[in-house]
């Protein structure tokens, strides 16, 4: 349990350099009045800004300097957590933000994002939100749930439960199923266009091969009649020229290979990246129990099992990174050999050259046929280069199924989440669990008010209000008076909730002018009945309604403005 002790503050708003303290937990209950502006609800904004560095009512960090003094703005806090005794120091110019420890300084090498988050995950064990629902409540944050519609009133009980998250988080879900929706849209489109650039690929190296190549067969055939009628030289220039043929047939495929080496390093980049994208989500669950974003516990199975599937993706990526290695290696080799081929060629090119000084007319012819050759030779590399396209193609073809495979898969995951995101879904399951502790302390506050009905809340949130006789009542049917004990009954019932399902244990109430307008003598009454429930807790109440309350209360404390500087008066 945190017990607030005290609270000192000085140049805040309208308090001077004197400064003022507050007993937090001197009195039982405690009654704060004054004239408007007076500086009453002061202390609220002080204990807000002192723990969270945000004021309870919204105004901005300039606004809570006094204007007359303009710095010195400083606000001590003191409370104990079992044998620890607490001090948070916080000031505006200077700034200053410092936590103590049994009356030691705690280290101040950290960031102040990092102290606060330290102060409010580490010490308090809450935030500012679940705070501003447990221990301060204003009029503001006050709402009439009777008056509510269903829809409304389970948007009140979503808030004390904080099961808002889930809306918010159905809603990012929302928009990830379009964006990926839209995405398969894209894929589908480029796959039927890549399907129709292999077709025609296809049908073009089919067309084109089988013409070129016979009429390659054409010239090879007047060639070989040409080189029969040569003399020896001629016989000799023809092995040769069979040779060069089987050479130049043998490093064909010198593109295709430099081209595969090349997707074959791109696919090494992209499994070294995986493995350092597994790697560092890996870390993060390993050293996480806490959700950094919404702060909520990450579930020790949910980490387990995304720790093992981040280790199995390592473990896929390294082994596609060796099988790349060896792929890369095999394609290496395959060029070493493609040049020792270019040597071979420029040997055979030489001899072949000495023959064709012997032979004039039948060179000069040969010559022109080889050209001729060697422009459908230019051809059937056209061919490979559309057969380089293919594969091209068929690789696009293939990536793009696997992405809308992924993508079908990351669109089932996400709609099962947005089930389970839904008000059907996680939100009912706590609602539920909590809406029988709900109607129990609602019941139980109406007696402590002599107000004997049994007040029963449905799964919608809608009221069922039978009297000891079994006689139905709805909320509307009963006076003003009565409907304030519901009311009462309601409010306390929300802060005990949320009490209880934030993990808030703590001496401090603070109510600021909530039932000024509406609460009667009777109803004072019954308010008290309620507070006088509430054990080793010690309860401040802001009010106008000095002649009601006055003799309710065992403290008084009274602000007035003397000299422009709030004090407070005893």
């Amino acid at each position: 349990m945190i017990l607030f002790e005290t609270i000192r503050w000085k140049n805040f708003l309208s308090t001077g350099n004197t400064g003022i303290e507050v007993k937090l937990n001197e009195h039982q209950d405690t009654l704060i009045v004054g004239h408007n502006g007076a500086g009453k609800s002061t202390i609220l904004d002080a204990l807000c800004f002192g723990l969270f560095n945000k004021p309870f009512r919204d105004i901005k960090k300039e606004q809570m300097i006094n204007s007359v003094n303009l710095g010195g703005t400083e606000i001590e806090i003191e409370f104990s957590i079992s044998k620890n005794r607490y001090k948070i120091k916080r000031g505006i110019k200077p700034n200053l933000f410092e936590i103590y420890l049994n009356d030691e300084l705690v280290n101040q090498d950290a960031s102040i994002a990092d102290q606060q988050k330290y102060l409010e995950q580490q010490i308090l064990k809450f935030n500012y939100r679940s705070f501003t629902q447990v221990v301060i409540l204003g009029s503001s944050a006050f709402v009439l749930f009777m008056e509510l519609k269903s829809p409304h009133r389970r948007e009140v009980v979503e808030d004390i439960l904080d099961i808002k998250i889930f809306s918010v988080m159905n809603m990012l879900v929302k928009i990830q199923i379009k964006e990926i929706q839209d995405q398969l849209r894209d894929i589908d489109r480029e796959i039927e266009i890549t399907k129709n650039k292999v077709e025609t690929q296809e049908k073009y190296i089919e067309q084109t091969g089988k013409q070129t190549q016979s009429t390659i067969d054409d010239y090879n055939t007047k060639i070989t009649e040409n080189k029969e009628a040569l003399e020896k030289y001629n016989d000799h220039k023809k092995e040769l020229e069979k040779a060069l043929v089987k050479e130049k047939e043998k490093i064909l495929d010198e593109e295709k290979v430099r081209q595969q080496v090349k997707k074959l390093n791109s696919f090494e980049t992209q499994f070294e990246s995986k493995v350092k994208e597994c790697t560092k989500h890996k870390r993060f669950y390993e050293s996480n129990d806490n959700c950094p974003t919404c702060q909520q516990d990450i579930n020790p199975e949910f980490k387990s099992k995304k720790i093992s599937n981040e280790n199995n993706e390592i473990i896929k990526f390294n082994q596609a990174l060796e099988d790349v290695a060896k792929e890369i290696s095999s394609k290496q080799r395959r060029l070493q050999a493609i040049a020792s081929v270019y040597e071979d060629m420029k040997v055979t090119e030489i001899d072949i050259a000495k023959f064709e000084q012997s032979s004039n007319e039948l060179q000069n012819i040969n010559r022109k046929l080889e050209s001729q050759v060697n422009t459908l030779m230019q051809q059937s590399e056209d061919t490979g280069s559309a057969k380089g396209k293919l594969e091209t193609y068929q690789s696009m073809l293939e990536k793009y199924e696997e992405e809308q495979l992924r993508k079908k898969e990351e669109l089932d995951y996400l709609q099962a989440a947005r089930v389970m995101l839904a008000d059907t879904g996680i939100k009912t399951k706590v609602i539920k669990q909590y809406l029988p502790i709900m109607n129990q302390l609602i019941n139980k506050y109406l007696a402590s008010m002599d107000f004997f009905v049994n007040f029963k809340l449905d799964d919608e949130f809608r009221e069922i209000i039978r009297s000891r006789f079994r006689d139905d009542f709805s909320y509307s049917s009963f006076s003003e008076g009565e409907k304030m004990r519901i009311n009462l009954a309601l409010l306390f019932t929300w802060r005990a909730i949320a009490k209880m399902k934030n993990s808030i244990s703590t001496n401090l109430l603070m109510l600021d002018e909530i039932f000024d307008s509406s609460l009667d003598g009777q109803g004072t009454d019954d308010f008290l009945k309620i507070l006088n429930t509430l054990e080793g807790e010690n309860v401040f109440i802001i009010s106008h309604k000095t002649d009601l309350m006055a003799d309710k209360f065992k403290n008084i404390m009274r602000f007035e403005k003397y000299k422009n500087f709030t004090r407070i008066v005893e």
